[in-house]
């Protein structure tokens, strides 16, 4: 028998854009990293290198540290390269990184495609410092520009949640998350369904707006908190 794609956490299972890029932003993050810290580590492909980078600075150097994953493909990663695993539970990270899919110039963000934005949203408050490594492409005049804006719901609350979605200010286009490799929805990583937003303008109360609503348990929209912008390229 033969696996076509054996996970072994130590190779990304899609395509990186701007590889070299961000290996290079991986490496300069990598520099923070001190003896005995934890780090939350955030999800996707950006976090992915990242990773790497801190764990082969790590051996080099004969550095300890712990992870702090935020979704069960990095927590894979973080097992393959042989790193001590926490969670929020029972430790506070020294300080974390993550990806973002789109940067405004108010230091808004859209995250979330991955399907881990509330854990990644619990680690940048948990965590004292953050640092938000992005390429150019990422970073946008307008927040909404490229991508929708995710919403993770109860499954339970999908129809009134789209019910409630009538009318809101700006909002132009509604989509259920389709998985890509099993039929139905795609299930976040708390077992929740995503809504992708898509809007004409995102104004400066729709995440508190959203979050009054009956079911939804996190926004993609990532407002008021504080980080260092890494820019890869």
């Amino acid at each position: 028998m033969q696996w076509k794609n054996r996970p072994n956490g130590l190779t990304w299972s899609g395509v990186i854009k701007n590889e070299e890029a961000k290996r290079e932003a991986a490496a300069q993050l990598a520099a923070e990293l001190q003896d005995g810290q934890t780090v939350g580590i955030g999800s996707g492909s950006t976090s992915f290198l990242t990773l790497q980078a801190l764990a082969t600075r790590a051996e080099k150097e004969g550095l300890s540290f712990t992870a702090i994953p935020t979704s069960i493909e990095v927590a894979n990663a973080c097992s393959a390269l042989g790193l001590r695993i926490t969670t929020l539970n029972d430790a506070r990270p020294d300080w974390c990184f993550d990806g973002a899919d789109e940067v405004d110039d108010h230091k808004r963000l859209i995250k979330g495609r991955g399907g881990a934005l509330y854990q990644e949203k619990l680690m940048m408050s948990a965590a004292p410092k953050a640092f938000i490594v992005v390429d150019q492409s990422k970073i946008v005049d307008r927040l909404g520009q490229n991508f929708a804006a995710p919403v993770e719901i109860d499954p339970a609350a999908l129809s009134l949640t789209f019910e409630k979605l009538e009318g809101f200010p700006g909002l132009e286009e509604v989509t259920l998350r389709a998985a890509g490799g099993k039929d139905g929805p795609v299930i976040t990583e708390r077992g929740n369904l995503t809504l992708d937003l898509r809007f004409s303008e995102i104004g400066e109360d729709a995440h508190t707006r959203l979050k009054q609503m009956p079911g939804v348990v996190e926004t993609g929209l990532f407002f008021g908190y504080d980080f260092e912008l890494i820019l890869a390229g």
